[in-house]
C-alpha cells in the first residue's frame, strides 16, 4: 500500500506515516525515542566566567550576574543563572546576621 493509503486507513496524517516509515528504515524500529533525562546547563559555556565573578564578588546578585552576561552577549533567564549556581553549590541563604534592622 502507498503511504497515503495507509494514512487514510489508520486515520493518520500522511506525514506521520512518512516519519514512521523513515524511522523504521533508519533504526529498524518505530518505537518512540526515550523521554526524560537531564538537560545540559544553559550556561555551561559561561561556567568559568560565572565562577570567576562569584569569587571576585561573592555578594553579586543573580539579577546583576544576568545583566553582566547580557553585556557579554549571553541572553539567559535568571533561573538559568540560579540553576548553574545551585549546580555548583553556590547558594545564598539568609541568616540572622543579614536581616534588616527593625
Amino acid at each position: 500500500m502507498s503511504r497515503s493509503a495507509v494514512a487514510k486507513l489508520l486515520g493518520l496524517s500522511r506525514s506521520c506515516v512518512v516519519k514512521w516509515t523513515q524511522r523504521h528504515e533508519a533504526t529498524g524500529s518505530v518505537a518512540a525515542k526515550p523521554m526524560g533525562g537531564r538537560r545540559p546547563l544553559a550556561l555551561a559555556g559561561e561556567r568559568v566566567f560565572v565562577l570567576r565573578r562569584m569569587e571576585e564578588k561573592p555578594d553579586l546578585t543573580i539579577t546583576a550576574l544576568t545583566a553582566e552576561l547580557a553585556e557579554r552577549g549571553v541572553k539567559v533567564s535568571r533561573f538559568a543563572v540560579w540553576h548553574l549556581l545551585d549546580h555548583e553549590g553556590l547558594t545564598f541563604k539568609k541568616n540572622a546576621a543579614r536581616q534588616r534592622t527593625r
